[in-house]
């Protein structure tokens, strides 16, 4: 009964949102600018509800703290990872994450590597991926300066692209793309520049260039994910020391083994999953219970698994 969990999600309203969640998933969205769908969380800041089951209506903060047998024992004080979609309907701020050592000091947090699964993207929309400085010296003073078309990088995007963001990579999301977001279970970010927007209040935004300085990788090094083909429509997209994901495309039927356990989220069609109905919006989790599952199709989804090193560093 609990092989499966499937997951209600968290809806997060951002100056920069928009309805293209609603448009392209079909959610009821609590706002006209929301901006962020925090579909499979287990973190302080907002946890996923279960739909279904013997844990239904508990978040998954609580299943995990009590139910970790579900989870292959996974001996990580907080849930791990944590998938998003996000709705850039605007720019959003330049901004840059720190790693897991800087961000248990300074803000109670785990780092953040993240990786984007591009959902939507209109003609010509752009990302800030990575900058030109070659010295932390160099890097605050064109900051300082406000010479952002000479440091930023800026790259078109089209949907089906993946881009790799691990911490300390300064990038933005640009206005007119939607992303299927993979990430660190963490909610700490560093702005270095918002385009002097300001709030409902007529307040700007709080800047942190101290702590986006300290923790941007200078000079910026181009990500090369390990992405590589399975055949049948499967993609590896990246496995880092974080997270594996995979991008499968799915016509009739696929057989799946897992190791632990796996985040699901179905970005297009219907079909099942061990026999369950699953359709695009649905985002679950198969439990280490499971350790292998069918899916039928014709469906696209994202496979997200914990890696062997987060095991190894959660048990030492």
């Amino acid at each position: 009964m609990d092989d499966i969990l499937f997951l209600s999600p968290v809806f997060k309203t951002r100056i920069w949102g928009g309805q293209n969640m609603k448009d392209t998933f079909g959610y009821d969205l609590p706002d006209e600018k929301t901006g962020e769908c925090w579909a499979v969380s287990a973190h302080p800041n907002g946890s996923s509800i279960i739909k279904n089951g013997t844990y239904q209506g508990l978040t998954l903060q609580e299943v995990y703290a009590q139910a970790r047998h579900l989870f292959g024992n996974l001996k990580a004080e907080r849930f791990p990872l944590l998938v998003k979609i996000i709705d850039a309907h605007d720019d959003l701020s330049v901004q840059v994450h720190p790693g897991d050592a800087y961000a248990r000091v300074h803000a109670g947090d785990l780092g953040k590597s993240e990786c984007w699964v591009v959902l939507d993207a209109k003609p010509g929309a752009r990302i800030v991926h990575g900058h030109t400085a070659k010295t932390k010296d160099a890097l605050r003073d064109m900051i300082e300066a406000g010479r952002w078309a000479d440091l930023l990088i800026w790259r078109t995007v089209k949907p089906g692209d993946f881009i790799d963001v691990p911490a300390g990579t300064i990038h933005a999301l640009g206005k007119g793309i939607m992303v299927l977001e993979i990430q660190q279970s963490s909610d700490t970010t560093y702005r270095l520049y918002d385009y002097d927007r300001k709030d409902d209040q007529g307040n700007a935004r709080a800047l942190h260039l101290d702590d986006a300085i300290k923790v941007a990788n200078v000079p910026h090094v181009e990500p090369v994910p390990d992405m590589k083909s399975l055949g049948q429509g499967g993609t590896q997209l990246i496995d880092n020391d974080y997270f594996k994901v995979l991008h499968w495309h799915i016509d009739k039927s696929y057989a799946h083994h897992q190791s632990s356990f796996s985040l699901v989220s179905v970005i297009d069609g219907q079909g099942t999953i061990d026999g369950h109905a699953i359709k695009k919006g649905d985002h679950l989790i198969v439990t280490s219970r499971l350790k292998d599952f069918t899916v039928t199709g014709p469906v696209e989804l994202v496979i997200t698994a914990v890696t062997s090193q987060v095991h190894k560093e959660a048990s030492t």
